[in-house]
């Protein structure tokens, strides 16, 4: 049984309703009932836009291997209206978007995946969720809490527990 933390996002459409629908599809690969933080929003991240995100952490336990995982996460993307740009590098408004942050303590790094998520340290809007399920996780390559992470966080966007 693998313990995967999750951060589902979006800044589209019915944001919450998109999230909560994310959250019931990813809740049936978890062979335990989701924990799952409070909504956030932010501010986006690294693009311009109007629309800020809302944002939640969840944790799954899961028989799925990461890429197994991964698989299943751009189906349900797909199939909640998630088109993904021409563009490989830069980001953009989307109707929802699924990370995989944590993976037990794997460290994965393929053409398709890396694990942890390579940016998490440096954000608030996946720090401060995250932290609300568990601030004594171990950042595997990092080895630090993700509450000691989030004190440190060079990151100064707004974030707001909803």
């Amino acid at each position: 049984m693998h313990k995967v933390y999750l951060l589902i996002g979006s800044n589209r459409g019915e944001k919450k309703i998109l999230i909560e629908k994310a959250q019931e599809r990813l809740g049936l690969l978890s062979v335990n009932p989701v924990l799952s933080s409070s909504f956030y929003e932010s501010e986006p991240w690294g693009f311009e836009s109007d629309e800020w995100f809302l944002n939640k952490a969840i944790l799954i336990e899961t028989e799925l291997s990461p890429e197994s995982l991964l698989r299943q996460i751009l189906n349900i993307e797909t199939d909640l209206g998630r088109v993904r740009g021409a563009q490989k590098e830069g980001y953009e408004s989307r109707e929802i978007d699924i990370d995989i942050l944590l993976y037990d303590n794997m460290v994965i790094e393929s053409e398709i995946l890396t694990i942890p998520h390579p940016r998490m340290h440096l954000r608030k809007f996946v720090l401060e969720p995250l932290m609300e399920i568990n601030p004594d996780i171990i950042h595997p390559v990092l080895l630090i809490s993700v509450k000691d992470l989030y004190l440190n966080c060079p990151d100064k966007s707004a974030v707001r527990r909803t």
